[in-house]
């Protein structure tokens, strides 16, 4: 399934590590909501991925964006992720079914084994996506892959973000 810019993105409600839960329907944020989808504890550069995002949340706040990091990991998984990867601010969900990370484009693999970090994929996991989503649910901006490599990098979304916001730039690709 494909999404579209100014289109309503899929519902999205995961139990947090630590407690409480996500809904993407439930956050307000001045802005915008960006969520980053990662392929879970197996993933060495997820880690790198995630940490440096953990040390740009007060930026993204700054900004008006609100953050969470999701993925198909279940949740001792998500926990190892949170504490081992030092993850003390950014909300980590956990659970996400690969229905559910079907109906948000993303691609989904299967275990090829342990990976370079000696963790052990799981049988099926969600591969890396990053959308940023409206307020009103609407999807901004979104790009996913087919591999671990290639993701967007934060401080150009930040960069992004200071030139959209008081521009109030349309979403785009939804011709």
């Amino acid at each position: 399934m494909s999404l579209m810019p100014n289109k309503p993105v899929p519902a999205l409600d995961l139990s947090l590590v630590g407690g409480g839960r996500f809904s993407l329907a439930a956050e307000k944020p001045q802005h915008f909501t960006m969520v980053v989808f990662y392929r879970g504890l197996h993933c060495p550069i997820c880690r790198r991925y995630l940490s440096e995002l953990e040390t740009l949340l007060p930026e993204f706040e700054k900004r008006g964006v609100s953050v969470v990091a999701a993925s198909s990991d279940a949740q001792d998984r998500a926990e190892q992720a949170k504490s081992g990867w030092g993850l003390a601010n950014l909300r980590v969900g956990y659970g996400l079914s690969i229905t559910e990370a079907r109906k948000w484009g993303l691609y989904v693999s299967s275990s090829k084994g342990p990976t370079s970090a000696g963790v052990m994929e799981p049988d099926l996991f969600n591969e890396p996506g990053l959308f940023i989503a409206r307020p009103d649910g609407t999807l901004y901006w979104g790009t996913t892959s087919t591999m671990p490599f290639g993701r967007p990098h934060f401080n150009e979304i930040l960069q992004s973000l200071d030139f959209v916001i008081p521009k109030n730039y349309p979403a785009r690709g939804d011709a």
